[in-house]
C-alpha cells in the first residue's frame, strides 16, 4: 500500500471532528438536563459516534484520492468520443445508480416507509428518486452538448413543481422537497460533478466553470418533480378506491 493514499488524512480527520463536535456538545447538554440515558445506552451511542467519525474520515479520504480524479478522467474520455449523443443515455445510467447507492437517500426512504407504516414502500420511492436523478443527469448532458443556459431547465422546472404541489398531497410534497436535498449527496457531488467538469474541459466551446457546474441544481430539482408525480398517482389511486367503496356501499344499501 502506497503511503500517498493517506496523505492529508490527518487534516481530513480534523475537519470531520470539527463537523461532529457541535452535535456531540448538543447531545451532551440534552443528556445532562433532559435525556438521562443509561450508561449502556451511552456506550452504544459513543461507539456509533466513533464509527461515524471513522466512516466519514475514510469516505472523504477516498473521495479525494479516488472519486474526484477518476470522475474527471472518465469525463475527459467521454467528452473526447465522436458520438457525443451517447453521453445522454450514459448520463441517465450513471445518475440512476449513483442515487441508488446514495446513503442519504437510503436513510430517507427507510424513514418514510417506517413513518407511513408501509403505505409508501421503500423500493417504490427509491426507484422514483433514482429515475428522476437519472433524467436530470441526462438533461445536464444535453445542456453541455447544446450550450443551453441552466435557466431554461431550472425556471420551468420549479414553476412546474409549484403547479404539481396543488395536485399532490401534503405528505408527498414534504417528501419531494426532502428528496431533492438528499439526492445531492456525496455520490453525486463528487463522482458525477467531477465527471461533468471533465467533459466540459474537453468539449469545444464549453467552459468547465460555467458549463461543468450547475448539474447539482438539476439533480436537486428532479426528485422533487418525480416524487410529486408519484404523489399525484397515489392521489388518483386513493380517489378511485374511495369511489369504488362508495359505490359498493350504495349497492349494499339498495340490495337491502
Amino acid at each position: 500500500m502506497n503511503i500517498h493514499i493517506f496523505q492529508g488524512f490527518g487534516q481530513t480527520m480534523g475537519e470531520v471532528a470539527i463537523a461532529l463536535l457541535p452535535l456531540i456538545i448538543l447531545f451532551a447538554i440534552f443528556q445532562l438536563f433532559f435525556l438521562k440515558l443509561s450508561m449502556r445506552k451511552l456506550l452504544d451511542i459513543a461507539i456509533g459516534i466513533l464509527l461515524t467519525f471513522l466512516g466519514l474520515s475514510f469516505f472523504l479520504q477516498g473521495v479525494h484520492i479516488g472519486f474526484l480524479p477518476i470522475g474527471e478522467q472518465i469525463g475527459k474520455s467521454l467528452g473526447a468520443i465522436n458520438y457525443t449523443w451517447i453521453l445522454i443515455p450514459i448520463g441517465f445510467v450513471l445518475g440512476f445508480f449513483a442515487t441508488y447507492a446514495e446513503p442519504a437517500v437510503r436513510v430517507l426512504i427507510q424513514q418514510v416507509e417506517r413513518a407511513s407504516s408501509g403505505y409508501i414502500p421503500e423500493k417504490v420511492l427509491l426507484y422514483t428518486v433514482s429515475i428522476g436523478v437519472g433524467l436530470s443527469v441526462a438533461l445536464s448532458m444535453i445542456r453541455i452538448l447544446t450550450g443551453f443556459s441552466i435557466w431554461f431547465f431550472i425556471l420551468p422546472g420549479y414553476i412546474l413543481a409549484l403547479i404539481m404541489v396543488k395536485y399532490s398531497s401534503k405528505t408527498f410534497t414534504s417528501i419531494a422537497f426532502d428528496s431533492g436535498g438528499v439526492a445531492t449527496g456525496p455520490m453525486t457531488a463528487t463522482f458525477i460533478l467531477a465527471m461533468f467538469v471533465g467533459i466540459a474541459s474537453v468539449t469545444e466551446g464549453r467552459d468547465p466553470l460555467l458549463d461543468g457546474f450547475g448539474m447539482v441544481a438539476l439533480v436537486a430539482l428532479a426528485p422533487i418533480l418525480s416524487v410529486l408525480t408519484l404523489g399525484i398517482l397515489y392521489s388518483r389511486k386513493e380517489k378511485e378506491l374511495y369511489v369504488h367503496k362508495e359505490t359498493e356501499t350504495e349497492t349494499d344499501r339498495y340490495d337491502r
